[in-house]
Formats: C-alpha cells, structure tokens, sequence
C-alpha cells in the first residue's frame, strides 16, 4: 500500500494549487482522506478531511473558505484545491487513509503518504 501527495511548488501570495493524493494497493473511496501540513518548528496540522463515500467533509478554522477536498473516484484520487494562498501557507502536506470515517485523532490514520513542499512567497 502507498499513498502519494504530489502537486507542491512555490507559488506567489493570493495564488493557487492543487494537491494529489493517489494510491496504489488501496481503493481510496473506501476510506476517509485527511491533508495533514507541517512547517518548519510546528507541529504537524491535520486541517481537513473528506469520508468515505459519500464523504462528508470538514475543515480547520484556518483554511476554512479557501481549500477545498474533493474526490475523483475513477482516478482513485483525492484532490486539496489551496486557493488565497499566504505565507502562512507554507509547509510540508501530507495526505493519510483511514476505514470509513474521518478520526478525531491523527494516529487513527492507517496510511501515511510522502509529504509534498508547498512554499507561498514572492
């Protein structure tokens, strides 16, 4: 089983990008698919999730209105819309699986998948 965030990059403050988490060995609309980021000298931040399907969806105070996740079932990917991007922005994200439901805890996650570098400066 493998998780994969792709999509990072640098992109200038009120840009946009978006976020992939593709899997191999696992039918992702199955399970619930959080974004995690992490940015230098912080702890790790899970700020959004999306259910098995149908998939209901949550989102932290601080992306709340700008990110958006969505699913491509075919694709068997799950996609972070990052719009209004800010410094503040700037991290490592990562996705991660869990059965069925989005956890209240980060450690629920089963799979973890490689981190992707998003950087918002100009």
């Amino acid at each position: 089983v493998q998780l994969q965030a792709s999509g990072g990059g640098l992109v200038q403050p009120g840009g946009s990008l978006r976020l992939s988490c593709s899997a191999f060995g696992l039918t992702l609309d199955r399970y619930a698919i959080g974004w995690f980021r992490q940015a230098p000298g912080k702890e790790r931040e899970g700020f959004t999730c999306i259910g098995s399907n149908p998939g209901r969806t949550f989102y932290g105070d601080s992306v709340k209105g700008r990110f958006t996740i969505s699913r491509d079932n075919p694709k068997n990917t799950v996609y972070l819309q990052m719009n209004s991007l800010n410094p503040e922005d700037t991290a490592v994200y990562y996705c991660a699986a869990a059965p069925n439901a989005c956890p209240r805890r980060s450690s629920e996650y089963a799979y973890w998948g490689q981190g992707t570098q998003v950087t918002v400066s100009s």
